[in-house]
């Protein structure tokens, strides 16, 4: 007879909630914490919320974030609380429903970023380096966007009448932000500045320009809309809306030319003058200032490039917000509209630390971004808000060599009952984590910048890693194949879900799937 688990576990099931579970487990199995916590967590879920439709929905895309890079960060977290690490969770890793999400592109196995928020914000997976548009477009060439531009999230969610905003700590024109409002052939056509000159002659808009004039833009693409454009946009790269001219400086500019705009046009002049209603903010002064009772839209371009890495903060030159401080000032503002909003928040600089080789930065981020998502749990009703916490993509970030519980998220190998860090056959040792590709291995000690690695040489081969201390937030770890970058990895990622929907958030789902599951709760297609 074949043995039937489902009749056993129920059996099992039915003896612990009915008091039998002494003649069926046995007492110190039933008492164990592990137990009794896992007993506990899946009562939770079954007790979670049972409606479908939502007011409002928030989109948190940890750019970079794959799973190995959620492994570590939890367990750094708690490594920093003086537990082993382990056992701790992310604030979203408990929430009740998750998925895995398959992230390639039409043309790539393995995906950019550009090609999987598009498939996020609208619906459909399309090509690499390509932002709003479906995948019969032509990457770099203007006259294929004509015809093949699609709608997102966001936009019809302006269309319905909810609030809207974006966060992002990359340049708010970056791929992962631009992919919520923008149209483009190419994701490096930020400002005028990068785009060819035949683009520029046959109609196309740089990204940039279609933030502040989005809500021309897209009632110019539909008859009959009236939309009253973005309520809150906050980001980096202000060199973007800037003319290439030191008269248009920030205050807090770091290079001697801030802007890069070749046209002459002040972006940010230009969304001032179109919303009288808005405040337009440049640092963490201005945004402390920011009223979110009575402030009805506003624009912050906290740096000239990227803002920085959340390690290295401090040093900025005239301060920024963090990720949470931004993510609870626009729930805070956009929530004065009964009609509800919609938010996407990206923490951009995961990804970059990564790709410089730099766990420790990759890692500080991460848990920045955990930060944001507890602010927003903590400044929305759960009956009425969609939670969304995914990536677009992996990295070839890795986590070997058997360390011992507890040992160092950051550190190197050590074996279970060792002192002594474990030796690979080199004879040297080595750190729990690596990466596939990359730069390789640099020990900048207290350096918190993580692009620091771009000005040192690529290393190659192993290093004798005895006398360094591969904890510090300087230590760029080694990797395998020496590259200009390291790369992003083609696994699948994770999507967790809490609020009104997520039930729908479930099994392995291809990344368009993450649209549909905004457009069930809230209703932004055929209502």
């Amino acid at each position: 007879m074949k043995f039937n688990w489902k009749v056993a576990y129920g059996a099992i099931a039915l003896a612990v909630s009915s008091g039998l579970h002494a003649s069926v487990l046995p007492e110190n199995q039933t008492d164990s914490p592990w137990f009794t916590d896992a007993q506990t967590r899946l009562t939770e879920k079954l007790n979670t919320n049972n409606q479908f439709k939502a007011k409002n929905v928030i989109l948190f895309v940890g750019d970079g974030m794959g799973i190995s890079t959620l492994t570590s960060a939890r367990i750094h977290q708690g490594q920093l609380a003086g537990n082993p690490g382990e056992e701790g969770y992310l604030s979203f890793e408990t929430f009740p429903h998750t998925a895995l999400v398959k992230t390639y592109n039409v043309d790539a196995q393995t995906p950019d970023s550009a090609g999987t928020m598009t498939a996020m914000m609208s619906g459909l997976k399309t090509d690499v380096g390509v932002i709003g548009v479906d995948e019969d477009i032509v990457r770099g060439d203007c006259s294929t966007v004509a015809g093949n531009e699609v709608i997102t999230a966001l936009e019809l969610a302006e269309i319905r009448g909810m609030s809207t905003g974006i966060i992002s700590t990359a340049r708010i024109t970056h791929a992962t932000p631009a992919a919520t409002y923008a149209k483009s052939a190419d994701r490096n056509w930020e400002d005028v500045s990068d785009m060819p000159e035949d683009a520029v002659t046959g109609g196309c808009l740089d990204i940039a320009d279609q933030l502040v004039n989005f809500e021309t833009y897209l009632e110019s693409r539909y008859t009959g809309v009236d939309v009253d454009g973005i309520e809150v946009a906050m980001g980096g790269g202000r060199r973007h809306f800037l003319p290439r001219d030191a008269a248009y400086n920030s205050p807090d500019a770091s290079s001697e030319v801030e802007g890069d705009r070749t046209d002459g046009r002040d972006l940010t002049a230009e969304w001032q003058a179109q919303y009288t209603n808005g405040v337009y903010v440049y640092d963490q002064t201005g945004f402390d200032a920011i009223d979110t009772e009575s402030t009805e839209r506003m624009f912050g371009l906290f740096n000239e490039s990227h803002m920085q890495y959340e390690a290295d903060r401090d040093n900025d030159i005239a301060g920024e917000p963090s990720i949470a401080q931004m993510t609870e000032t626009a729930i805070n503002i956009l929530n004065n509209n009964d009609k509800g909003f919609f938010l996407m928040v990206e923490s951009g600089r995961i990804d970059h630390a990564h790709h410089a080789g730099n766990a420790a930065g990759a890692l500080t981020d991460t848990l920045a971004f955990e930060a944001a998502v507890t602010a927003a749990l903590e400044n929305t009703n759960p009956e009425e808000t969609l939670i969304l916490v995914t990536a677009d993509h992996g990295h070839v970030f890795t986590i070997a060599g058997y360390p011992k519980r507890g040992n160092p998220i950051l550190g190197k190998v050590v074996y279970v009952g060792s002192e002594e860090p474990a030796l690979a056959s080199d004879g040297m040792p080595y750190t729990t984590l690596g990466y596939t590709n990359g730069r390789g291995f640099q020990d900048f000690g207290t350096e918190t910048n993580s692009d620091a690695s771009y000005a040192a040489d690529i290393a190659t081969g192993r290093v004798d890693l005895t006398a360094v201390d591969t904890t510090t937030p300087g230590y760029h770890q080694e990797a395998l194949i020496p590259t200009s970058a390291e790369t992003h990895s083609g696994e699948d990622i994770s999507l967790h879900a809490t609020g009104p929907g997520s039930q729908l958030a479930q099994g392995v789902v291809e990344q368009n799937v993450v649209f549909h599951l905004m457009n069930q709760a809230l209703g932004l297609v055929n209502e």
